[in-house]
Formats: C-alpha cells, sequence, structure tokens
C-alpha cells in the first residue's frame, strides 16, 4: 500500500481532553499538560502531546487499513538495522475503545526542520547537513530485501509489484502523466520525451536485482536537525507511510530537487559525492536510474501544482521543457565526479 500516493485525508476531527488523558491512563505517560496540531503534521493526522512523563506525537485514523502496522514494523526495523534516531517506542492501540479508530502515539523527537535553520552565520554548515542526509540514507538502504515491492501487513512478507520493479515504474510514470492532462496541457511532444526518455533507461532497470528498504519521502519536513555541542546531527526521521522496497538512488530525489530549487546545487553534489563514495556506481547506469526517479517525482508535484492552481514557475512552460531543467541538473551533478574514485572510471560518463 505504501508506494501508491494518498491523496485522500482522515483528519483527526474533534479530540478533547478527556480522550488524551485516558490515552495518557493506557500506556501510564502521566497527566496531561497541553496539546496541539503538528505545524508539518502526516495529512492531518497528528497532534503534539506534552504529558507529565513527556511530550508525544499522537498519530490517528489511519488513511488505509495497515498503516500504523507498517509504519511501526519499519521504525522497529531501523530502530535495529541502523543508528538512525526514529520514534521509539511506538506504540499503537487497535481497540477503538478511546477514538473511533486506531493511533500511535510515539516520542516526540528533538531537533528543527532544515528549512527553518539559518546558516547566514556559517553557510559550510550546510554541506555538514548534505553529509549527514547522505549517510543517514545509506544507513536505511542497508536494509537490502529479496523482492521489489510492498510490505504485506498480514505476515509481514513482501508483496512483489505484478510483472516487474520495471514494469510498475514505468507503467505508473505514464499513467500520472495522463492525469496530468485533466490539469494541465501535456502535448504529443511531451509524451514522446518522456516514452523517449524511459527507453533509454529500460536496461538499466531490469538489470536492477538488488532492492532496498526506501523511505519514499525523504525531504525536509520528515527529519530533525540538532546542535549538540558545537557539531550538527540528524536527531530524528518519522513518516514512513511511503516506504517499500525498491531502487535506493530514488530516497535521493526529494533533497537533490529541494537544493536544486533552492539554487544550492554544489549542496546537491556534496549530498550526491559523499553518498556514492564506497558504492563504486556505473556513472551512466546512475544517470539513468536517477532521471527516472527524477521524472517519477516531477510529474507528480507538476500534476499537483497545476490541480491545485499553486505553480511556481512559468505556467505557459512546456511539461517536457520544465523536466529537462532538472534531468540535465541531474547529469551535470554527476557530471562532476567524472573520473573520481566515486564511479566505476572504466565505464565513465561520455558526453
Amino acid at each position: 500500500m505504501t508506494s501508491n500516493i494518498i491523496f485522500a485525508s482522515n483528519r483527526l476531527g474533534v479530540i478533547d481532553n478527556d480522550q488524551l488523558q485516558a490515552m495518557l491512563d493506557k500506556f501510564k505517560l502521566g497527566t496531561l499538560i497541553s496539546f496541539e496540531k503538528t505545524a508539518n503534521g502526516a495529512m492531518g493526522q497528528t497532534l503534539f502531546v506534552t504529558a507529565t512523563e513527556g511530550n508525544f506525537v499522537f498519530k490517528g485514523n489511519p488513511l488505509y487499513e495497515g498503516q500504523l502496522r507498517e509504519e511501526r514494523f519499519f521504525i522497529e526495523n531501523l530502530h535495529k538495522r541502523t543508528t538512525v534516531p526514529v520514534p521509539m517506542p511506538y506504540c499503537t492501540d487497535d481497540s477503538g475503545e478511546i477514538f473511533q479508530w486506531k493511533y500511535a502515539l510515539m516520542p516526540r523527537l528533538i531537533g528543527n526542520h532544515l528549512n527553518t535553520i539559518d546558516f547566514t552565520t556559517n553557510p559550510n554548515e550546510k554541506f555538514v547537513v548534505a553529509e549527514l542526509i547522505a549517510k543517514t540514507l545509506l544507513e536505511f538502504h542497508s536494509w537490502k530485501a529479496t523482492d521489489f515491492g510492498d510490505l504485506n501487513t498480514s505476515d509481514f512478507s513482501i508483496n512483489p509489484f505484478e510483472k516487474s520493479y520495471k514494469h510498475w515504474l514505468f507503467n505508473r510514470i505514464m499513467f500520472w502523466l495522463e492525469d496530468a492532462k485533466k490539469y494541465s496541457k501535456i502535448t504529443t511532444e511531451d509524451i514522446w520525451w518522456v516514452e523517449n526518455l524511459l527507453k533509454q533507461s529500460e536496461d538499466v532497470f531490469e538489470k536492477l536485482k538488488t532492492p532496498t528498504f526506501i523511505m519514499g519521502d525523504f525531504k525536509p519536513g520528515n527529519f530533525l536537525i540538532f546542535r549538540k555541542k558545537d557539531r550538527l546531527e540528524i536527531s530524528g526521521v518519522f513518516d514512513f507511510t511511503n516506504s517499500y522496497f525498491a531502487d535506493p538512488l530514488s530516497d535521493l530525489i526529494k533533497m537533490v530537487t529541494y537544493y536544486i530549487d533552492e539554487n544550492e546545487s554544489d549542496v546537491a553534489e556534496h549530498l550526491i559525492k559523499v553518498y556514492f563514495a564506497e558504492l563504486n556506481e556505473d556513472i551512466e547506469t546512475v544517470i539513468k536510474r536517477m532521471n527516472v526517479h527524477m521524472l517519477h517525482q516531477r510529474i507528480l508535484d507538476w500534476g499537483c501544482a497545476k490541480a491545485m492552481n499553486m505553480v511556481t514557475w512559468d505556467n505557459n512552460l512546456p511539461f517536457y521543457k520544465w523536466m529537462e531543467f532538472y534531468t540535465n541538473s541531474v547529469v551535470n551533478l554527476l557530471k562532476l565526479t567524472e573520473g573520481s574514485r566515486l564511479f566505476d572510471n572504466k565505464k565513465q560518463f561520455r558526453s
């Protein structure tokens, strides 16, 4: 389920003090002091809850059956397999006794979101954060799987994608391209451009054999940064509703896009260099994979922005021209590593 895009939201509705106190009593977490909506909440599902025994995040009214079981599985496994701070313990209540739906309660992690941190006094800290992001994703991707697919929450096995990962991914891109026609002008030239990019990348996805855990939504709103004495650290990663098992490079896209849009390509370059430092990948293969993942993400962003009238670029720009800016940016960032030990020097990028 988590590899599906979810637009609907089951919001919490009205919650009163007595209900939250009953929840705290259930988990022996003291007396309720206060609660408030989260500024970056997961689709209206979350509250900050302060009690005498600590600060917590309440998450309820699941978007789909098994959402909280799934997130708990991912969080508990990441806690065991990595050193990345995640919200543990992740407590759940399926009884429906207090609320009309299932809910989870977890500790509130310390730190601040990336886009709230002032780097003006020390701009080099942006590169420190990029390095922390790369190392965090590498830890996530050390969790290898046997199949490309979603988690089955009934037995915590993997439901493989139908036919193949390539088939699922390419079909999904074409589905969202077709969907974008409802809200924007998609021309035959746009379609040709997308089909050509996918055709040029078929071989690398057919050869891809090692799926890993991917968070699926690694972005500034889903991790926290904390200054511990004189150094920065990632103090928490959360919201694993979009996690599944696939190509690890897809997890780089949202942060690379963030830095490109912030005119900080040098920071994106540093993230990429740190991530690939020990992987010895073929650069041409990496370019093809990352550009397909960039297309996958950006077609969703395009359709959403057009549908909601929230376009932040030239509204008359053709889709393929808009996409070319991002795919060319990926190529340029990776070309900067040409000849370095980060990639297999026998198969360097050929311009």
